[in-house]
């Protein structure tokens, strides 16, 4: 599942922060460009202009991309600032639409060319449909939202000069009025009924409590004033230390007490009582808008419903012939009870259930070479879901590395034991680790002559696809050899196949909550917690949930016309090659690269 960097929470905090941002803009590089583009150099230099643009009137995005530049600064997100920045946004896509004009009047740019211009069109295109569409009326979804983002800033944080500290004082200390111009916002999205429903906001101040510490020292906030500042004598480094402390205890700390106080006196209390987005202004368009740029299709949402109820009563079948080689004997349902109750099934410890999850992540890793003939340089680690997090966050997730110097991580939500059970491990970490998330996203990030703004770049419907189609992989090396491991897995698929069915449901169909849980209850084996947690996710953050299972169903379409076109011929490793070899792409692209991989072998 995973998001950011995806379904990896890096890529997801990116998007987030950056339809959020702005501050001064510098002077346009574009404005003055003929829109004649001929060739791969011209649209380069374009894109390129409109990549640092980007980059320097949005100084979260640009950190994370490891500039210096605006480091003291946070988003401005004044209405004079979505204004300049709406304007911006439609003079660059603008311009790159030129792009496509040229091409059918007889200019040519290459197939990498044509990539870069269509990725950067996404996420360009995205933002401004935010804008349109007032996402920063509700930043925030049941995980989390621009609050919990922050927190991780310090691990792409830096100090290698005096100006490095001082920059980020400046930043810390700017919390407040970034947090107010937020609240300046949801008070807008209460007026305007565009709110997070009330019933996935109970016990939300836990995301923002989490985060407010005591002692200063022990926030997340000041790990980075624990690094080496060997540019610094002892005495100054205390001095630095004792500034730290000081903003993040007058700022900061304030910044989410203030935060914690509008959402338990205002918002909460005041929050829609829907759930279905189509219940909001612009609902419906809304909706469809956010499942084309999710799934990369112009699918309805009539015709996602229905895919989602075919692929749940195959789902079905399959698990059923599981129940009667285990021979059990009882209901579908009594052995889904089975299944969330027998402590057969749990971790005792937190260190348990890592260790469980780290001998597969390490199993696996010894499988990859059969599978692929690139494998990425950039390790991974096994680590815990953050305690302020845990307890409204999804069982799993990766972390792709923030630099060079860090590995990525395969986090595991240890919170609720109960909940978490052992037989659907083997599943989760292969779509989270290997050969799902990481061994994807890093190979993306580690793209030669690649743009940024690409290698960057998460696109849903094939991240979440393959990580989807990772979990499918792992029955052709071996795993899933125990029947509830391998239930485990089709409990997963299942959980996505019922995403297409509850999303929809939900969000234009008049679902209610309860209706969602019981069908997803009915359906697999995933705890009540999981389902509670999950379906609260999805009223959040409409049609996100529709691209793990619209992009796993093209790479298998792609894989059968490959294995049946090709014959003797197909091997599995090229195809993985041509798969990945292009990174995050949206599904027509890939279909392309299949095709032509097809052609290329017959």
């Amino acid at each position: 599942m995973k998001y950011v960097i995806r379904k990896t929470e890096r890529l997801l905090k990116i998007a987030l922060l950056a339809v959020l941002s702005f501050c001064t803009f510098c002077a346009s590089a574009t404005e003055n460009v003929t829109a004649t583009i001929n060739t791969d150099s011209e649209f380069a230099n374009i894109a390129d202009n409109i990549w640092a643009e980007y980059l320097s009137s949005s100084p979260i995005s640009a950190t994370y991309s490891g500039l210096k530049e605006n480091a003291d600064k946070l988003p401005d997100l004044s209405p004079n600032g979505f204004k300049v920045r709406e304007a911006k946004l439609s003079r660059w896509i603008a311009l790159l639409q030129e792009t496509e004009l040229n091409k059918t009047k007889g200019a040519g740019l290459s197939e990498q060319a044509v990539i870069n211009r269509t990725i950067l069109l996404h996420r360009l295109q995205n933002e401004l449909d935010q804008i349109k569409y007032k996402a920063h009326y509700m930043p925030l979804t049941a995980e989390g939202g621009f609050h919990t983002s922050m927190a991780f800033l310090p691990s792409v944080t830096q100090l290698e000069s005096v100006k490095d500290i001082e920059d980020y004082l400046a930043r810390l200390a700017n919390f407040e009025e970034y947090f107010e111009q937020n609240i300046y916002w949801m008070k807008k999205g209460l007026k305007t009924r565009f709110t997070q429903p009330k019933v996935v906001l109970k016990g939300y101040e836990q995301t923002i409590t989490g985060l407010i510490s005591d002692n200063p020292a022990d926030s997340v906030f000041y790990k980075p004033f624990l690094q080496s500042m060997s540019f610094l004598t002892a005495n100054q480094i205390a001095k630095v230390q004792a500034r730290a402390k000081s903003v993040i205890e007058t700022s900061v700390n304030q910044a989410y007490k203030n935060f914690e106080t509008f959402m338990t006196t205002e918002y909460i209390p005041n929050a829609r009582k829907t759930i279905g987005i189509s219940e909001t202004p612009n609902g419906n368009e809304y909706y469809q808008n956010r499942s084309m740029h999710y799934t990369t299709t112009d699918l309805s949402a009539d015709k996602i419903h229905q895919i989602g109820l075919q692929e749940v009563a195959r789902i079905r079948s399959e698990m059923a012939e599981i129940i009667k080689a285990v021979k059990f004997e009882g209901e579908f349902s009594e052995f889904l009870d089975f299944l969330r109750s027998d402590p057969q099934f749990y971790a005792t410890s937190a260190k348990q259930l890592l260790m469980e999850a780290s001998f597969i992540a390490k199993k696996m890793d010894a499988q990859l070479p059969k599978l692929f003939k690139n494998l990425p340089r950039t390790p991974y680690g096994v680590a815990p879901v953050p305690a302020h997090i845990a307890p409204k966050y999804t069982t799993g997730r990766y972390i792709s590395a923030s630099k060079d110097t860090d590995a990525g991580y395969y986090w595991v939500n240890t919170y609720a034991l109960d909940r978490r059970p052992l037989y659907e491990l083997e599943a989760l970490t292969l779509h989270e680790a290997v050969p799902g998330h990481h061994l994807q996203i890093s190979l993306t990030k580690e793209l030669e002559n690649t743009p940024e703004y690409r290698s960057s770049y998460y696109i849903s419907a094939f991240g979440e696809g393959w990580g989807l189609y990772a979990e499918w992989l792992g029955l052709e090396v071996g795993f899933y050899q125990d029947p509830y491991s391998n239930f485990g897995r089709l409990t997963y698929e299942m959980w996505r196949a019922l995403r297409l069915v509850v999303d929809t449901g939900m969000h234009i169909k008049g679902w209610t909550r309860q209706q969602a849980i019981d069908y997803m209850t009915e359906n697999s084996a995933l705890s009540a917690h999981n389902i509670q947690t999950e379906v609260d996710r999805y009223i959040s953050w409409p049609g996100q949930a529709l691209s793990y299972k619209i992009g796993e169903l093209m790479i298998k379409k792609l894989r059968k016309e490959a294995e049946q076109t090709l014959g003797d011929k197909f091997n599995v490793r090229e195809f993985h090659y041509h798969v990945l070899k292009n990174g995050s792409v949206p599904l027509s692209q890939l279909e392309t690269q299949i095709q032509q991989y097809i052609s290329a072998n017959k």
